[in-house]
């Protein structure tokens, strides 16, 4: 059997391939640079020089100019409040970016997004604490896995918000539809 050719196919050149592949690795550090920077943050903020008693050294001094009057255990227990609420904007910024990366600067929302980001979020954190067990002076700790992962759920609910926010028609705040 003998096969014609019925069309004429032109191939691509390179210099018609190389601006696609250049246009798709901008898109992709568009998109994601930003979420493995981030990542690369939370990993460092994991390792033994942002132990607790090494951001003491700079947190409760700050702390004790605004508050002259506060007692040491009161600094402290504010130190500890300041480093558990870093956990949830460390991972809620996370989650932010990676929606934005999953978007890819599409307006829609999805929530198949949400549940991939969420997933992934949660999974990180879990890895993040997995890796303090084994950093000297940090700890493994279920509930700053948890709290990291409702961090994430927080940056999703904001980002949620901002999204309908910016859906609504002129004049009407609430993102409901108007009446005639």
């Amino acid at each position: 059997m003998r096969w014609k050719r019925t069309a004429n196919v032109s191939c691509a050149t390179e210099t018609e391939i190389l601006p696609n592949v250049k246009m798709r690795k901008m898109k992709f550090l568009r998109y994601w640079g930003p979420v493995l920077v981030w990542a690369a943050v939370i990993s460092v903020a994991s390792t033994s020089a942002f132990k607790g008693t090494n951001t003491a050294n700079y947190i409760i001094p700050i702390l004790h100019w605004l508050l002259p009057k506060a007692e040491v255990w009161t600094l402290w227990e504010i130190h500890y409040r300041i480093r558990k609420a870093a956990h949830v904007f460390e991972f809620g910024l996370f989650a932010i970016l990676f929606m934005r990366g999953l978007r890819a600067g599409r307006k829609e929302w999805r929530w198949s997004w949400v549940a991939a980001t969420m997933i992934v979020v949660a999974c990180y954190a879990a890895l993040d604490e997995f890796h303090q067990a084994f950093v000297p002076g940090r700890g493994a700790s279920a509930w700053d896995s948890l709290l990291d992962t409702s961090g994430g759920a927080a940056g999703m609910v904001l980002m949620w918000f901002v999204s309908r926010r910016n859906k609504a028609p002129a004049g009407n705040e609430s993102g409901r539809a108007l009446a005639p």
